[in-house]
């Protein structure tokens, strides 16, 4: 027994080494960050944060390991797999990896030959129906939808369906198996019910009888040792036959198992025994199963684990908001809108910052709280956010370098117990910065050589800047020295930024510009902190001409700059309300085309229903009239018949014309407006007004292709264009056939119309144009594809009232329309 629980514990160390050879995915590629830095920028609350987003105790084991990595094809992997899984849970929702346990030491087990607990085989089970849900999860419902780098780590998931099931059916819990596990423990569990029943029915008996149940203590039947007994009291124990298996505290109660149970008992504690062995044999059943299985159940583990891992850091960029950054090796940043992770997303003031291009060197100065410090943190923590491939709170397409190492002096260091005082303490470590950094480090120094003699430690901090500008080390420094601004105007590779200070609130914006050095405002702060005026005064006479007048400098180009990003600004509102303007006004114009077109389309149908009726009952009049004349009717009759062609005529006309005429002289300027129809009447030509009647009453009006000036005495207005000109020939068809050269049209609109729908309107107005003697139409059928031009070609070539035809010349209508000459 000894020996076997020895063999045990050395298989769970063993199965601990297992799980700790799952980390081997992040495991560095080379000494990489030192831990201060990662200490100093805060890089372990990233991690927490990162844990949280975990489901699996794993994965969040994989996570709390990860450290960032300075190979560039690692970092774009690692970027890459946490993007994908990002496009995964935008277009899915996140995915649970709870119930992955470490199973590491039950596979070694199995590997050995050693049955299983009912717990492990559960946790197995469980380890499984996780394996099944992330399977279902990656499953696509578009075979079309390209592939991304976890698809090969999803496919190498096996549910094991048939291992899950047989598990779930015999294992109910951890303490119980179900009956239906086995037949021979079904029917030992049978047996045992049976049994149980005997002993409560014969022990029941006897605690209802006279003889003994007023000699029990209680009337219940209770199990002590395993064994059904009766609470008898103590003077009456030689008056009931049995064994004693206990008694009370008090000793006044006994447990006897009476004699009359003794045998049932025995054959209780016998099925007892061959349930046990069952189960065992249940048991070692499915762990046999299990071990078939234990190469799949081990890579089951490694790479749920990993995938826990990769979509906690794709989750952990939702909540930033974060984007992939791009990588380079030449040591240029360009983080555009960049938000410190660990402040509040609603409050943080976003940051653009260039560096490692046009200059390696860049120099933050202004205020205290005014930002300075953050924005040398976020540069810090963005590169080790990145570089350990999670996204950064940032607009897209930022950029980082990749650095072999990331150096930090920020922060107050100071040591009672090595006697370091402030400067010191921050002066150590600036000298193991220079010997340990290089061309591929990242430097980042808060308030630089700051805490003693202001002109040794501006003298000071100029020659470090100047050794890292050198050795093209990437260095970010924050300060409050004058002199660092002047280095950095006059050193080539150096650049000034300041966070920005509003003069009006003396507040900080917490804006970062580059390019423009700042002020440290210290009299302004002080006060509105309520320092004496005269005292400011006094200060100011301290101060050098030459340091007054570079500090004035900086304050006009502030001012400047504001005043030109306001106006900015202004510009840019001024191009957004023009754009959207713009567009509520082609909306609106398109809107006010179709309104028109589709008035336009009901008035034409209306038209044409109105001119297909009165069409029908001429020609049926006309029928009826000559029927008459060849039957020698009566003159009666035949005026009978022209008075209801009459009626008919006067109630289409009435129908098309709903609005009363003015008559000549009658109409005022502002009764007409371009695009209303008219008649002149010099002319007797029906035209449309092309522009609004001047204070003479002149105006321009389109007549066909021709335009002409006239004047407002000369024009009546019509509610519609209608043919009335002399060009009309008179015919012996009389009044039907003037009544229909009235209404029909000197050109049709095809435009909008198939083929199909065309060429039958066509027709019956090629007919009511000949039968109306218009020597000239214009047919409007549009450029398009073609096909309806060619169709109306066909039908013009065909017809036999046709004499000429030709497409439209410049002023007609071009390609669009065909001039039709009738013969």
């Amino acid at each position: 027994m000894f020996l076997f629980l020895l063999f045990s514990c050395i298989l769970s160390l063993t199965g601990f080494w297992l799980f700790l050879s799952l980390y081997k995915f992040v495991e560095k590629k080379g000494e990489f960050m030192n831990e201060k830095a990662l200490r100093i920028l805060e890089y372990h609350k990233i991690i927490e944060q990162l844990e949280n987003c975990a489901t699996s105790p794993l994965g969040k084991a994989l996570c709390k390991k990860l450290t960032p990595v300075s190979d560039l094809g690692e970092i774009c992997r690692l970027q890459m797999e946490t993007s994908d899984a990002l496009a995964r849970i935008y277009a899915k929702g996140s995915i649970s990896f709870s119930g992955l346990y470490d199973i590491g030491p039950s596979l070694l087990r199995l590997k050995v030959g050693s049955s299983l607990g009912a717990g492990e085989l559960l946790q197995i089970s469980k380890q499984l129906d996780v394996a099944l849900r992330v399977k279902s999860y990656s499953r696509r419902e578009n075979d079309d939808l390209s592939k991304d780098c976890l698809d090969d780590m999803f496919a190498e998931i096996e549910p094991l369906t048939p291992l899950n099931n047989e598990i779930k059916r015999c294992i109910i819990s951890e303490e119980e198996i179900a009956d239906d596990a086995s037949p021979a423990l079904k029917s030992i569990r049978r047996s045992i019910r049976l049994t149980n029943d005997r002993i409560h029915q014969q022990l029941n008996s006897m605690v209802n009888s006279q003889n003994v149940g007023s000699k029990l203590q209680d009337n219940l039947v209770t199990m002590r040792n395993g064994r059904y007994c009766l609470p008898v009291k103590a003077e009456y124990r030689s008056q009931v036959e049995g064994m004693i298996h206990d008694q009370s505290s008090t000793g006044s109660t006994l447990f006897i198992e009476p004699m009359a149970v003794v045998r049932l008992n025995n054959e209780l504690s016998s099925l007892a025994a061959k349930e046990k062995d069952e189960i065992e044999k249940i048991l070692a059943a499915l762990s046999e199963m299990a071990a078939q299985s234990q190469e799949q159940l081990a890579n089951n583990l490694s790479v749920l684990s990993s995938l826990d891992f990769i979509f906690a850091k794709a989750q952990l960029s939702k909540n930033y908001n974060g984007s992939e950054p791009v990588f380079n090796e030449n040591g240029y940043i360009h983080i555009k809108k960049g938000r410190h992770p660990l402040l509040d997303k609603k409050k943080v003031v976003p940051i653009d910052i260039i560096m490692g291009k046009d200059y390696k060197l860049l120099i933050v100065t202004g205020p205290n709280t005014g930002g300075k410090t953050v924005s040398l943190k976020t540069v810090g923590l963005f590169t080790l956010m990145g570089q350990s491939g999670l996204h950064i709170p940032a607009f897209d397409k930022s950029e980082l370098a990749v650095f072999d190492d990331v150096f930090a002096d920020i922060g107050d260091e100071q040591s009672i117990e090595q006697s370091l005082s402030t400067f010191s303490s921050h002066m150590t470590n600036i000298v193991h910065i220079l010997n340990e950094s290089n061309y591929k480090s990242l430097v980042l120094l808060d308030e630089l050589c700051a805490g003693t003699d202001p002109t040794e430690g501006a003298a000071l901090a100029i020659a470090i800047l100047k050794n890292f500008l050198i050795r093209q080390v990437t260095t970010m420094a924050t300060t409050h020295y004058s002199e660092l601004k002047v280095f950095a105007l006059s050193t080539k590779g150096a650049c000034n930024a300041c966070c920005e200070f509003d003069i009006a609130t003396l507040s900080p914006t917490y804006r970062l510009l580059i390019g423009i050095p700042g002020k440290s405002n210290a009299f302004a702060i002080s006060s509105k902190l309520g320092l004496p005026e005269f005292i400011i005064n006094d200060a100011k006479k301290n101060i050098d001409a030459a340091d007054q007048n570079f500090e004035d400098l900086i304050a006009n180009l502030e001012t400047s700059r504001s005043t030109i990003e306001k106006e900015q600004a202004e510009i840019e509102a001024y191009k957004k309300e023009i754009t959207e303007l713009k567009a509520q006004l082609e909306v609106k114009h398109d809107n006010i085309a179709k309104q028109k077109e589709q008035i336009l389309r009901r008035a034409n149908e209306q038209a044409s229903k109105i001119l297909q009726d009165a069409k029908d009952f001429a020609d049926q009049t006309i029928r009826d009239m000559n029927k008459m004349a060849a039957g020698a009717a009566s003159n009666k009759e035949l005026e009978k018949q022209r008075t209801a062609v009459r009626e008919k005529l006067d109630k289409v006309n009435k129908h098309l014309s709903s609005a009363p005429k003015k008559k000549s002289g009658q109409l005022r300027p502002q009764d007409l407006k371009p695009g209303d129809a008219v008649k002149v009447l010099s002319l007797n030509v029906n035209g449309i007004v092309a522009s609004a009647p001047n204070a003479k009453g002149d105006l321009t009006v389109q007549m066909g292709i021709l335009k002409s000036h006239v004047n407002i005495k000369d024009l009546e207005l019509i509610d519609e264009e209608v043919i009335k000109t002399p060009m009309l020939k008179k015919t012996g068809a009389g009044k039907i056939k003037m009544s229909k050269s009235a209404q029909v049209s000197i050109s049709i609109n095809l435009i909008g119309k198939t083929v199909d729908e065309a060429m039958p309107e066509l027709d019956k107005y090629l007919d009511d144009a000949y039968l109306a003697h218009l020597p000239q139409v214009t047919i409007i059928h549009g450029r398009g594809t073609g096909a309806l031009k060619n169709a109306v070609h066909q039908k013009l070539r065909k017809s036999g009232h046709v004499k000429s035809f030709r497409l439209g010349e410049f002023g007609e209508g071009g390609y669009g329309v065909t001039v039709v000459d009738f013969k």
